[in-house]
């Protein structure tokens, strides 16, 4: 089943139901906020206080940071400016009963060419079945070749922050965000304070480890990737967000972030991709 719904604020989504899962995609932002398998909990977590609103990032499932992630780019609001800017479905497929496709367009208008003076295609499509796979094609349909930093900001739903361990990134590179420092990572990933780190070169899969579940993380067209929890104090100043939901999750992100930014040439283009179960 693909069905075209609309929330009360009229913010429209679409409803995806197939015999492996069942997922739910917002235009605005081509964002996935639902995807879970048959008989198993959610695996993204949504703030309860998330704003559905038309210009505001919906808090939690897997915003998509586009053209630039984070602050990087002092033109251009944080993360960019694709997570709020309204998608158009341009295509569905029942595969069979297990599988399911949407692609869904972005397109250059002239307000966005105040920001980001650059003509492109951006395209998601996403496929359901026991696994969700995200692919993020951007198309330059410009004269002239543009920078991309990029992310699929994904927030992860765990039973405490204090059961999350995350393989896979042992002796990998990484710039520390809170103390702007590089280093080598050492052995898994635990929580226990305030974390934003970005680790490069990675070119293996990502693993989250859970009290009673298992993550696994998979990429292509990114060596980088984001870890992230607010913690106690961050969490009470950020908008959308309970004091203590920084227990319920854990941002790992598929990225194309500092040093693994990507040039786009005229004609050409680029595709990030995420596949997780």
């Amino acid at each position: 089943m693909i069905e075209l719904k609309m929330l009360s604020n009229e913010i429209e989504y679409i409803e995806i139901k197939n015999e492996n899962a069942t997922a739910k995609i917002a235009l605005q932002g081509a964002h996935v906020f639902e995807y879970k398998r048959s008989r198993e909990d959610d695996l993204l977590w949504l703030s309860e206080v998330s704003d559905f609103e038309r210009g505001k990032a919906i808090r939690g499932g897997v915003p998509i940071c586009w053209p630039s992630f984070g602050a990087n780019n002092p033109e251009l609001p944080q993360h960019g400016f694709a997570r709020t800017s309204l998608f158009e479905l341009i295509s569905s497929s029942e595969i069979d009963t297990k599988t399911t496709e949407v692609e869904l367009r972005l397109r250059h208008t002239q307000e966005s060419l105040k920001v980001w003076n650059y003509k492109f295609d951006l395209l998601l499509k996403v496929t359901i079945t026991d696994k969700l796979t995200m692919e993020l094609k951007t198309i330059n349909t410009d004269e002239k070749e543009f920078k991309l930093t990029q992310a699929f900001h994904s927030y992860f739903k765990v039973s405490d922050i204090s059961n999350a361990v995350v393989k896979g990134l042992d002796k990998k590179l990484c710039f520390d965000t809170l103390t702007n420092r590089n280093f080598v990572q050492e052995g898994d990933i635990i929580f226990n304070q305030e974390f934003d780190k970005v680790y490069q070169k990675v070119d293996n899969e990502i693993i989250l480890n859970d009290k009673e579940k298992t993550i696994h993380i998979e990429n292509e067209g990114s060596s980088s990737i984001v870890v992230w929890n607010p913690w106690i104090d961050k969490c009470k100043r950020m908008s959308a967000m309970k004091n203590e939901a920084y227990k319920e999750f854990v941002c790992i992100e598929s990225a194309n972030a500092f040093e693994d930014f990507k040039v786009i040439k005229p004609k050409e283009s680029h595709t990030l991709k995420a596949i997780i179960y």
